[in-house]
């Protein structure tokens, strides 16, 4: 028996059984709902494929070095009975020291019973061991570098799907709560699993936070502002000002469209656009559609147009300025250098005075684990999905991008709701995150093809758009690259070359964090510094080598960039504009209605609600 849970009665103890049986019968009933559910599309077939040629390649590796799969099996054997002896040496009353232990910053075995019970310290070492044998022996295999990297991605999925937390009887958590509820914990937890398969698309999109306690455009996403501008892919918000006088040139905000806009204004306090008004700026943000099947033929250059050509045309509508400053993240960025590359080669320069790149691919010589998704037959997999279904569904992103960080942001959560039964905590992020977009076939494959694939964005004259090729390296107007150090979806010794690129001016600054909290990083707060270097040298390691570290936010930085050196002319200071005061009319008031749609809405799986 568990400490202080008092043992059961015999009644009790029948009471359990009847349940236990209702709760495995239930179990398997969801089991095969799951199975249906990751019944192979195109895409996933791929993945599977090529999941089982990385391990047929890596047996082959150990069919030509068998010395080297004995010298693995020998060491871990030896570890095992070292292990062994441990455990007896422990049980004599002898204090030992644990022959393996959690790699910092894995939080799966914070548990006191991991370390002070000997039952579940012998059973972390021994799945330690083994998950550190894996690891060794593929690093060991001859294999191509672009395989062995796919490999250990699929390995690493299946070692950590074995860990012990992830089990009811070897994850001391789960053991003690199933005691103290009498198995409540399982009932719910099986409650959370149904109505989390029934929000999911291929795999299992696991509910990160508490979504009862967020609604777009009343807690978060709540900067006062007007729709003034809509097509069938955008609506441009303008921003309502906080300050008697604004910037004489207006400030575009490009976002990425997978996931959505209100990353950059989640909460009054870490609300990028809110600091940006407050800076003086006449701030215009894109909010991009949820596409359906009927946006499916939209390609890059639609939305290149469609998005920001068309806002820079309604902003000068809105404000009678013929010229625009750009501020761009993600893929919202990899669009930006394509339009003014655009622009450039069509003798429009002039429209973009200047333009800010947050953790932004434009060279894509290093993508990073998601990498690992687009091999050439799974590309191929991927792109028959997307020409039957018109999009790639927005959970089946979602779930591939957790997969990247299995354990923070799918395990734990599959532990927390399913096992312990609980209800995960709100979290605006997390909401944010799972508040998904689908992706339009037809820009989706292009993208991931021209761009990831083939890296054909650096490359003079490697992309056209509309019949115009376009080349980066003709660009003239000042660039400002912001990069995220410890970033896993836009790696900064790629998104550093992208920096080389422009013959204009350019500043590049690397934050701390990551993809989100790199970016996201309020002055108030502090938490993360950043560094910069007025050099740009030839690779990143040079630049970082000779970069200066700062306290703080990039925030204030970037805000002195763009106005000491006269982008958005500071010296000719204007009235504060407010939405509708020029010749747009406000549409509605912000957030709109396209930022509100969610996937099962436009897929049609539930009617669409009232406000949106």
């Amino acid at each position: 028996m568990q400490p202080g849970v008092e043992a059961p009665t015999q009644a009790e103890l029948e009471g359990w059984n009847v349940q236990l049986k209702e709760i495995g019968e239930e179990y398997r009933a969801l089991m095969s709902e799951l199975l249906e559910k990751m019944v192979p599309s195109d895409a996933a077939d791929s993945v599977y494929g090529d999941m089982r040629d990385s391990f047929k390649a890596a047996a082959e590796s150990l069919m030509g070095n068998p010395q080297q799969l004995w010298q693995t099996q020998a060491r871990l054997m030896q570890d095992q009975f070292q292990l062994w002896q441990n455990g007896v040496r422990s049980m004599a009353g002898e204090q030992v020291e644990p022959l393996v232990t959690p790699a910092k910053g894995d939080r799966r075995f914070k548990d006191d019973a991991w370390t002070n019970d000997p039952y579940y310290l012998s059973i972390m070492q021994q799945y330690l061991l083994f998950s550190r044998t894996i690891e060794e022996l593929i690093e060991s295999l001859d294999m191509p570098a672009d395989q062995k990297h796919r490999l250990s991605f699929y390995s690493r999925q299946m070692v950590n799907a074995m860990a012990p937390t992830n089990f009811v009887s070897t994850n001391p958590e789960v053991v003690r709560k199933t005691l103290e509820t009498r198995g409540q914990n399982l009932v719910d937890g099986l409650a959370r699993l149904r109505e989390d398969l029934g929000n999911s698309a291929e795999g299992l999109n696991v509910t990160m936070t508490d979504r009862s306690a967020f609604e777009v455009g009343s807690n978060i996403a709540i900067t006062p502002g007007s729709v003034v501008y809509e097509n069938e892919l955008i609506q441009l918000i303008q921003y309502t000002p906080t300050t008697e006088e604004v910037f004489k040139t207006p400030l575009l905000v490009i976002p990425p469209w997978i996931n959505k806009y209100y990353i950059l204004d989640l909460r009054e306090d870490n609300s990028m656009v809110k600091w940006l008004v407050a800076q003086g700026h006449t701030v215009f943000l894109i909010s991009w559609r949820n596409p359906g099947p009927a946006q499916g033929d939209l390609t890059w250059a639609d939305f290149m147009q469609l998005g920001p050509i068309d806002a820079i045309e309604a902003i000068e509508q809105a404000t009678g300025e013929k010229s625009v400053n750009m501020l761009s993240y993600c893929v919202g960025g990899t669009l930006a250098a394509s339009t003014v590359a655009y622009l450039t080669s069509t003798r429009r320069g002039r429209k973009v005075k200047s333009v800010t790149y947050m953790t932004t691919l434009v060279d894509f010589r290093d993508p990073g684990e998601i990498g690992v998704f687009l091999s050439e037959p799974v590309l191929q997999g991927i792109e028959e999905k997307m020409a039957n279904d018109g999009y790639l569904d927005g959970r089946v992103m979602a779930f591939s991008f957790n997969l990247l960080r299995e354990n923070d942001l799918f395990w734990s959560f599959y532990i927390n709701n399913y096992l312990k039964g609980d209800v995960p905590a709100p979290f605006d992020l997390l909401y944010w995150n799972t508040d998904g977009t689908n992706l339009p076939a037809a820009t989706h494959g292009w993208y991931l093809r021209h761009m990831y694939m083939e890296n054909r964005l650096v490359e003079p004259g490697g992309i056209e758009l509309d019949g115009v090729k376009i080349d980066l390296r003709k660009v003239s107007i000042p660039s400002y690259f912001l990069s995220a150090r410890e970033d896993h979806i836009a790696k900064w010794n790629s998104t550093y070359y992208g920096a080389l690129l422009p013959k204009g001016p350019v500043k590049f600054v690397l934050g701390g964090s990551g993809h989100i909290a790199g970016v996201v990083n309020p002055p108030r707060k502090n938490k993360y510094g950043y560094w910069t270097n007025d050099a740009l040298p030839e690779t990143h390691e040079e630049w970082l080598a000779g970069a200066e570290q700062h306290e703080g936010s990039w925030w204030p930085h970037w805000q002195a960039w763009i106005t000491e050196n006269g982008y958005a002319d500071t010296e000719k200071m204007v009235l504060a504009r407010q939405p509708g005061g020029g010749e747009l009319d406000i549409l509605e008031p912000a957030p709109g209605r396209y930022v509100k749609m969610t996937i099962p809405e436009v897929l049609g799986e539930i009617p669409p609600s009232s406000e949106a």
